[in-house]
Parts: C-alpha cells; structure tokens; sequence
C-alpha cells in the first residue's frame, strides 16, 4: 500500500483532534503538519497442559504463545499489570519501536480471566494477535491516574509520526476482551484502543465501558489513519464519542452503541460501510459533517441493515450540493435502516434534511451525492429505491431479508481433545520440510471423527495440491502459512490449486479462519485456493484467510530475486509468483467470505526500507459460480496482472466493502503480459487497447461479465502509479494514471454499485469500453465518487471504445444523452478527458433526421488534423458529439504560483481574442467539452481554437491544465470572474509556457472578435 498524506487529513483532521483529545504526539502533528487461542478456553484452567501446548507451538529459540500471567500478571483487579502484560507482548525481539515492519516473530497474546489493572498503554507489537478468553472476558481496567493513548496503542506515537506507516500495519488482531475506562475522570480526556490499521486486521468482541455522565470525554475507538480494517461485534456504553474514526475505507459490523454522547464520529474516510450498527439512547447517531459543506472531508458512507432508537438525530451531515466541495464529498447510501423515536433522520446545516419519528419508521433507501441509472452524473439529497435482494443472500427466516451475515467462530465450547495439531501430527512448519502427506492425511483424519484441524504457528511447504474435503474445519495460530513450491506449481498451461476445497460436484460445508497460502519461487502455475464446494443450509466460511505472493522470508520473492527496476521493459520470469490467487468455480455456492486480503505484494514487509517489489500473478478473485450466493464482507484484492475481482456468468452475490489496488509497474510491461490470456476462464485479452494509450493496458480492478443481481455496497479502485510514477495522480491534478478500472460486459441484469470511488482513473466505470462515468464529473476528497450507480439491464457485447490512442489512430465516437435509459438507442457516449493522449477522431451521430446530408471537414492544427467525416449537416454544431468534463472544486492556488503568472502566455492563433478568465460551474457549465488531437496531454491554446473553430463555433474555453469547451454562448450562471485571472493558473499540459484556465475557470477566447466584444449569455 502507498501512504498518501490528504490535505484534509493533515490540517483538519489531526489539528481537530489533537484539539479535542489533548494528546502531545497529536499537537506534534499538527505542529509539524499544519495457540490455543482459536480454541477460546482459559490455559489456566487447567484442561490441558500449558507445556505441552507452548512445546508445540515454538519455534527454535522463539515462543509464539504466550499466556500474560506466565509473564507476571495476575488479573486480580488490584495488582499492576502494565510492566508483564508488556513483558509478555515484547520478549522475543519483535518488531517495535523503529522496525518497519516484520513476518518473522509473530505472536499470540493470550489473557485468561480476570481483571488487569494498567496504569499506561498497552503497546501492541507487529504481527500480533491479542485474545482473551471468550467464555469471561477479561477486562482490562485503567487506573484512576492512567497515562497514555489508548488502553492498547497498536501504533505508538513515538515521535510526531506513527512507528508503522498506518497503511502498511498488516495481520493483527485484538478480540474477546471489556475495556473499562470508569476509574478514570469522566472530565479527562480517555481512549479505549488506538487503532490505526491497514489490510488483515480485525477487532472483535470487544466490551467499552465509558463514563456516563454529562460531562465525560471518554472515547471508546480511536482510528485516524490506515488503508483499510475490518470489526465486528463491539459494544460501546457511554462516552463522550463510541467510535472516532479515519481510513481510507473500512468495514464495521454489528456495533452497538449504548448512551454515547455521539456514537460515530466519522472524521475522514473514502469510503466506509456500517452494516448491522444499533444505536440506542444516543444524542447523535452518526456526524459525518466534517470540514463542512466548504471542505468536506468525509468521502462517502453507507448504513445498511441498522436501527436507530431514542436518539434525537440520526446522522449529521455536510453536504449542500451545489455548494458542496468537493462535489461529491459526503455522498451517503441509508437502505433498510430502522427509527425508533428519532426525530431528525438526517440533518445539515442545522437544518432537517429528512424528518424522523417519535414513533417507529424504516427507512428502505435514501442517499445524497452523484447518482447515474445509468446515465449521470446528477446531483440528489432523497429518497432512493432500495435493491432489490434475493432471499437467497438474507437470513433463512425474514420475509424482507437483512443480508446474512456470521462471525468468526473460535470454538470456545469444545473440549481440548476435539482439536487435532498438525504440528503433532508430524508436520514440520519450517518452510522446508515437505509437508504434503502429513497435512492430507491430519485433514482427512481429523475431518473423519469431526474435530477442528489447528495449523500451529508456521510456514507449512506442499508440493502438490492439498485437498479439503466436505466437513472440514481449519483453524491457523498466528496465520499460519501453507505454502507451495516446486515444479507441480509452475506449469502456466496447466496450473493447479494449492488448497482445493472441495471437488467439482461436491457438497457439504467447510469453515476455515486465520491462515495465509503462499508461493514460493517461480510459481506461473499455481491457483492458490480453488473453491469447489456446494453449501446449502448453513453457507461455508473463511475468515481472516488471506493469500499472499512475495514480500516475505521464504518466499524467494524479496528484494533480491525481484526488486522493481521501472527502467527495464526486461521480464523477470523468476519472479511469476502464481497463476490466480483464488477461484470459485462454477460449482461452488453457498460461501461466506470475512475480512480476507488476496495480496501481490507491491514491497518486501521483511525489508528495513520497505523496498517495491516488481511480481507478477495473473489473477486476483475469479467468481464462476452459477447458483452463487456468495458474500464478500470486508474484502480486498490487490496487484495483479489480468484483473483483482472477476464475476463471469454469475448470480446472487453481496460484495461491501471490496477494494483493489492495480499493479505499480503496468504498463510496463503493458497487460496481459507476461500471461497469456484464456478464455475458458473468460481472460480479458487488452487487444481492445490496439492503438490506444498505453494506460489503456492495465489490470482491471473489477470486471462482471453476463451475470445478475450484483449488489455491491462500498467499492474502492485505486491506481496510484504509471510504471512507479505518481505524477498522474497528483493531488488536484489529472487523474490518468489508468483509462479504465471496472469493465461491465455481456447480458447483464440488476447491478448496482453504492459509493463507487476511483483513484488515478480517467473512466470510473465502463461498459464494454465505454465510459459511463468521468472521474473529472465526480470529484471526491481524494478518490472520486458515484453514490449509486444503477445498470437494471445491459448488454455490454456492443457499442465502440471511448477510449483514446496515437495520432495515427482513428476512433468512433459515441457521446453520452443525459435522456431516459429508453433513449439508448439513440444516445451518444463521450470520450473521457484526461487520458494520456487522444487520436484523430470519426464523429457519428447515434441517429439523424431523415434526408439529412452529411459532409467532411478537416481541422487543421499545429500538431495534427482531425477528420469530422459523416456529420449529419442537419445536427448544427451543438451536437457534434461533447464531452462531459469537470473540474476539481477545491483545488487551492498558492500565492506563488498566482505570482508568477505574468511570466506564461495566454495568446491565441490568428484571428483569436482572448477575453479573460471566465467561471465555469460543474453543475452548469458554460459551454460543451471537446477533444483535442494528441488528447489531455497534448493540451494548447492552438489546439482547442482549432477544434472549436473546425466545428463552427466562435468561443474557445480552456480549463484545468487539460479541458477543451466549444460554444457560441456562455451557458448557465456563468460570465466573467469575479477575481479576474487570479484563479486562471494551470500551466497547459501541451505547453507549459501557456496558461489553461484553473479549477472552475477558463481561460475565455472569441473568433473575430475584440477584447471589447460583448459575450452571448443565455437567458
């Protein structure tokens, strides 16, 4: 994951926390800123033997298990525990203080019962697991005189900056535990757990006791940074704030907030799902109005499947469109959420947006934001038609079906004998040792009598594939790691799973949790988790099981086998690290997934310095299921070659919040290579992008092809780099790091998307190439966003790319109506702006009046001719085929780029007159967007003059550094600015010595004109 430091995270944010919870390391910030676990018995219980347990799950010369009163702590409420239950988390040489990060010492941190006195913060480690005793949670209790942020601080202020890069905390846990902050002052500022997170970590099952008094300024969550995480089950009583939260984007189920003065404060985010939330006796529900509607620092928020009781306002907003900025910025999706004595539903502004009830009330669908059905973009604040689910995805016993949803067993009513090790069973858990047999015939053994099969703490090397059959319950220790080699696993032509559960035509249930599949080496052949099995009833389940190719010791993809050099187009075969990360068949059905992170690894987690790796996977989630029924809760799927999620002719799936993240090094080499595309698993092949940019040759971050009833409740697709070059997506700047990210194709019926974000992405969405949405049309807090997107049928087989190419190149062209979806016969598609460059282009009409005569003309520029053949003269000029820019809202000029415009040009082609600099409203603009030859990059005055004066207009306007408007009058609200030509400051992309109007501005020219001319304005 990259860090990418927000602009509002940086100044608003910490500067308004540090403010509100007076924590020194925060106003340093903003100074510089302006085994047995799983079992979930108690091991002093006496049921087993503690060492023989800690025997098995040692390593040489490490402990992995460690049990806190082992370590000096007694759990008896009086007695410190502060200085053993440290003891306990840092012995071993782990990765604290200074480390960057590290896979070889983890551990798991276990608290029998009791009551833990502490008088400063418990200081998580990395890799670390902390569980108590689910059966009587143990209660860690501060003292009166507590010091420290956070009961447990899993990212140590240790300077003014986090030890860990928040988006690189990866594989930690804390469950089963009451946090109980009462003994300190209510009028002291207090937090429960400090939780800045990234990718495979969760909170669970965790108890906040706060303070209840007027007064208090207890917290119970406390999460201000991080690139993603997922919790579940926590219940928070009292406090000034339950949960004080920001990420770029989370999942968080099943919370109950009891007596909170605001149960969520959603501090910053770019996308966050909240599915099975209660809220009771609360003064706020959720305040989401950050920054406010001026500088909005929330991205977008769904509420799903949640109740409200007894709390005078529900959700607390920003929003204000057309004032809001960004744009998009507090987009927000409520669908079946229930009201008990609330009454204000919604509410910014201080005004009421939506009323409540003193009595009780559903609300089935209501949103705010950017909307497409399909067609868009258009500004809303209302009511919404809820999906239309299945109660296939809902609990067996509801009429109207909330989705299902289960929690990671740990099997805390079994007895020890209902466990078998594998350790004991005779495999060795080195990484070297060939465990195949052992771990098959402990499976199948174990899967036999009904016991859970516990992989002790270790790397477990198979060479050939491991089969789990119908029955089979896998329980990892520290994530344990299954890891494949050898030449079985290298075969592109004829890959092979490394865990296969289930076979093809097979039934029954399977659940499995806590455990990572590797490769190792050279690996083009290997699918690292195939799932077959058909579950019916009850669905299987994986939860906290992750795949992960390279970046760690042992995999023999490190930084010396494949560290990224971005000036080689040379590809290092050695460093294929798998054929697909997993698949679910056409077989499958019935699957239930959690919190899981199939990861090519962009750096090396074992390196000091964190260094990029360049690896190659093929494919990320492939979904062929034909009954489906499958949930992906909390997933994510990141740097793979072909594509990170696939759906290919299937039905009936929930997916919130998925996220991805394209490859660093595409298009160098561009995609597919270095795979081959195949078709029986529906590859896409890319020979679509012939002649097209080269950012038209990179991954997909979701593709769902001939399938039905998608639901997807939070999306993120993010490219951040161009062969390890950032500059394409830069802050306020164009954003082309990629052309297109989610491909629709096929037969497709009842696919919805809520809170799209997009990073780095000229196309958010796209049906068979054709953009259907412009990132340039939806600017969020740093992604950009479509609250709903809404496809209730398609046909993504036909139709012509948008996309654009080399000069020599030419494209037809089809633009987008912003009519009825019943017009899409006759409707027009646009090309997108910002793309890394553009052709020559054919421009057809989707349909024209009978008899109407067409004709050719040629634009003649500097740099190329356009060639506007068979343009119906009947159409006039307005209709030759627009496209639909925009302009970032909140880009901020600096005084010393406003200074030095005197020294760039804003002079114009023969016959040209420049009037100024003019506004131009995204929600009315002032004139249509056109291409110019050589596209965004190739943007000039000359160019755009050219482009309007072919098509017989008079104006000329360009905006943004790479914008392009044609008109014979400024449209809408729009005229001369205000502020003359200070906010005119972008440089032209195409010449860096002219000027190109600014964000929300253009620089204005007429044809024949005087700078005295008076402009034609409508009304």
């Amino acid at each position: 994951m990259k860090l990418l430091p927000s602009i509002y995270f940086l100044l608003f944010v910490l500067g308004t926390v540090a403010v509100q919870l007076q924590f020194p390391e925060g106003d340093n910030i903003v100074a510089n800123a302006q085994n047995n676990y799983e079992r979930g018995f108690d091991l002093s219980s006496g049921a087993h033997s503690d060492s023989t347990v800690l025997k098995r799950q040692s390593t040489p010369g490490y402990q992995v298990f460690r049990n806190v009163k082992d370590y000096g702590a007694k759990g008896d409420g009086v007695t410190d525990g502060t200085a053993a239950i440290n003891s306990a988390i840092n012995t071993g040489g782990r990765c604290g203080e200074g480390c960057a990060s590290s896979t070889t010492t983890p551990a798991v941190v276990y608290f029998p019962s009791g009551t833990y006195l502490i008088s400063s913060s418990i200081l998580d480690q990395y890799y670390t697991q902390i569980i108590g005793n689910p059966n009587d949670l143990p209660v860690l209790k501060a003292t009166s005189g507590f010091s420290g942020f956070g009961l447990v601080d899993a990212d140590k202020y240790y300077t003014e900056n986090l030890n860990w890069v928040s988006t690189n905390v990866f594989n930690r846990q804390v469950r089963n535990f009451v946090f109980d902050l009462t003994n300190i002052p209510a009028t002291s500022q207090a937090t429960g757990i400090h939780w800045p997170t990234a990718q495979a970590t969760s909170l669970q099952n965790i108890v906040f006791q706060m303070s209840q008094e007027a007064s208090t300024k207890h917290v119970g969550l406390f999460c201000e940074s991080g690139s993603a995480g997922f919790m579940t089950d926590l219940t928070f009583n009292g406090g000034m704030i339950g949960a004080q939260v920001g990420n770029q984007q989370f999942t968080m189920r099943n919370m109950t907030f009891n007596n909170c003065v605001t149960a969520i404060s959603q501090i910053w985010n770019w996308g966050w799902v909240y599915q099975g939330i209660s809220i009771n006796n609360c003064q706020t529900g959720i305040n989401m109005s950050t920054g406010n509607a001026t500088w909005q620092s929330v991205g977008s928020v769904i509420v799903v499947d949640s109740s409200i009781t007894n709390t005078p306002i529900g959700v607390i907003t920003a929003y204000d469109a057309p004032n809001s900025s960004p744009p998009t910025g507090g987009s927000l999706i409520i669908e079946n959420v229930e009201l008990s004595n609330v009454s204000i539903a919604i509410q910014s502004k201080g005004n009421t947006v939506l009323a409540g009830t003193t009595g009780s009330t559903t609300i089935a669908g209501w949103g705010e934001g950017h909307e497409y059905t399909p067609t868009g973009p258009k500004s809303f604040q209302g009511p919404i038609t809820p999906n239309t689910r299945k109660n296939s995805l809902g609990t067996v016993t509801d009429t109207n079906p909330k989705f299902y949803v289960r929690s990671k067993p740990q099997y805390n009513t079994l007895p020890v004998s209902s466990f078998s090790s594998v350790r004991s069973a005779g495999a060795a858990g080195d990484g070297k040792t060939d465990d195949t047999a052992a771990l098959q015939k402990i499976i199948d053994s174990a899967t036999t009598v009904g016991n859970i099969v516990f992989f002790d703490a270790g790397t477990y090397l198979v060479t050939s594939t491991l089969l789990i059959p119908p029955g089979a319950k896998l329980v990892g220790e520290a994530y344990s790691v299954i890891m494949s080699s050898g030449a079985f696993f290298n075969d592109v032509v004829n890959p092979h799973p490394v865990v296969r559960v289930g076979t093809s035509g097979s039934s029954g249930q399977v659940e499995w949790s806590d455990m990572i599949v590797a490769t190792q080496g050279q690996q083009a052949g290997a699918t690292l988790i195939e799932w077959n099995l058909a579950t019916s009833g009850t669905p299987s389940g994986m939860w906290d099981v992750h795949t992960r190719i390279g970046g760690f010791t042992g995999s023999n993809l490190q930084v010396a086998q494949c560290e990224k050099n971005n000036a080689t187009t040379v590809i290092n075969n050695a460093c294929i690290g798998g054929f697909m990360s997993m698949h679910i068949t056409k077989s499958a059905s019935g699957l239930y997934m959690e919190n899981n992170w199939l990861w090519t690894a962009d750096h090396d987690i074992d390196d000091p310095d964190n260094t990029q790796l360049t690896i190659y996977n093929g494919r990320g989630l492939l979904i062929e299921s034909t009954a489906g029924t499958l949930w992906l809760v909390g997933t994510s799927v990141e740097h793979h070659t072909l594509y990170q999620y696939q759906l290919a002719k299937t039905k009936n799936v929930y997916m919130g919040f998925i996220q991805t993240e394209t490859l660093y090094y595409q298009p160098n080499p561009q995609a597919p290579a270095p795979f081959t595309p195949v078709s029986s698993p529906n590859d896409p092949s890319f020979s679509d992008c012939a002649g097209q940019a080269d950012n038209c040759y990179d991954a997909w971050g979701l593709r769902i092809i001939d399938s039905q009833n998608i639901l997807v409740y939070g999306a993120g697709h993010y490219s951040f780099f161009d062969n390890y070059d950032t500059t394409c997506n830069v802050g306020d700047g164009p954003e082309n790091c990629q052309l297109n990210i989610i491909d629709l194709e096929g037969t497709l019926t009842n696919i919805n998307i809520y809170c799209l974000s997009t990073v780095g992405t000229v196309n958010m969405i796209s049906e068979a190439r054709k953009s259907l949405a412009l990132y340039s049309d939806n600017v969020n807090v740093f992604p950009d966003n479509i609250a709903p997107f809404r496809l209730a049928s398609g046909n993504g087989s036909t139709g012509t790319s948008n996309t654009t190419g080399p000069a020599a190149i030419s494209t037809t062209l089809i633009p987008v109506s912003s009519d009825t979806a019943s017009a899409a016969a006759s409707t027009l598609l646009p090309v997108s702006s910002g793309a890394a460059s553009a052709v020559p282009t054919t421009l057809i009409p989707a349909s024209s009046a009978a008899g109407s005569t067409t004709t050719s003309t040629s634009i003649s520029s500097s740099s190329a001719t356009i060639h506007l053949s068979s343009v119906a003269t009947t159409m006039g000029p307005a209709s030759a085929v627009p496209t639909t820019l925009s302009t970032r809202t909140h880009t901020i000029s600096t005084p010393s780029t406003v200074a030095s415009l005197s020294s760039f040009s804003t002079s114009s082609s023969s016959g040209w007159v420049s009037l100024g600099c003019y506004t131009d409203d995204v929600d009315g603009r002032a004139m249509e967007g056109y291409p110019v030859p050589g596209g965004a990059q190739a943007m000039t005055i000359e160019s755009c003059q050219a482009v309007c004066l072919g098509l017989g207009y008079t104006l000329a306007g360009l905006e943004y550094a790479d914008e392009c408007y044609c008109g014979n009058k400024i449209e809408g609200n729009n005229g001369p600015a205000p502020d003359g030509d200070a906010k005119c400051d972008m440089k032209c992309l195409g010449n860096l010595n002219e000027i190109c109007g600014g964000p929300n501005r253009m620089n204005l020219y007429s044809h024949n004109a005087t700078a005295s001319t008076s402009v034609p304005q409508s009304g």
